[in-house]
């Protein structure tokens, strides 16, 4: 009879310490998962952004400019190639779209750039000079194929950015940029898939195999704002030198 009320007496201090761990361990959990949390979204947006006079700016909103000037680097001599090399009226108009919308674009994005007090690229990136080089490589219904067919899928690779930075941003003056890249950029797809040259399904067997692309090196953080009226200079590129600036895309 002792026996049997020891081990009943030792399975009830059991289970009472069993109880006590499993609720120790419920009360310490939330503790130790959430102690260490600083890679979260939200973290990290807060994090990386910075607060200027026109609001919070993130890393994105960085990255987003920096490719804009980036875009103009490339497409604008390019388009100016089209209008020279294109065989068909369709390919020359697309060029001049090229010209006129990355003029505009550039114009906004370098103030835009000098207002936040961010430094800008002057030359384009390796894979953006390595397709200048495959359209200066082509002649004749080639360049055609190959012009409408690099500046349509970069295009349609930049439109998703614009779309996702006019959603989230915080910066006015990168919410106005994007709108007018929005305008401009959904302005050069077409122009582009007018053509006749564009390969959709091409597009789309990219658009299902590519693997996200690796961020552009964001400019620093923004420092000393310089006046709008000075921004970086544009440099030209290659055989095509940049065009004066435009007031605005024609619509």
């Amino acid at each position: 009879m002792r026996s049997i009320n020891r081990t009943g007496l030792v399975s009830g201090t059991g289970l009472i310490i069993a109880a006590l761990t499993a609720t120790l361990a419920a009360l310490i959990f939330p503790i130790w998962s959430y102690a260490d949390r600083a890679g979260t979204g939200l973290d990290t947006l807060n994090a990386q952004s910075v607060s200027t006079q026109f609001g919070p700016l993130s890393a994105l909103d960085r990255e987003f400019i920096t490719k804009v000037r980036l875009a103009g680097l490339w497409e604008l001599p390019a388009g100016q190639q089209a209008e020279e090399r294109g065989t068909t009226q369709a390919v020359k108009t697309a060029g001049a779209h090229l010209v006129e919308g990355h003029t505009f674009l550039d114009a906004r994005v370098r103030n835009v750039a000098a207002r936040l007090g961010l430094e800008l690229p002057n030359q384009p990136n390796a894979q953006q000079r390595g397709w200048l080089a495959t359209l200066d490589a082509a002649h004749g219904t080639d360049y055609d194929q190959k012009f409408a067919n690099i500046l349509r899928r970069a295009h349609g690779k930049v439109f998703s950015v614009v779309a996702q930075v006019r959603v989230n941003t915080r910066n006015s003056l990168v919410r106005d940029l994007a709108d007018d890249a929005n305008t401009t950029v959904l302005d050069h797809i077409k122009v582009l898939e007018a053509t006749g040259y564009v390969d959709f399904d091409a597009l789309a067997r990219d658009a299902a195999t590519a693997s996200p692309p690796p961020l552009t090196a964001s400019p620093a953080p923004p420092g000393p704002i310089a006046s709008p009226d000075s921004p970086v200079p544009v440099t030209p590129t290659g055989t095509y030198p940049l065009p004066p600036a435009a007031s605005r895309p024609k619509g």
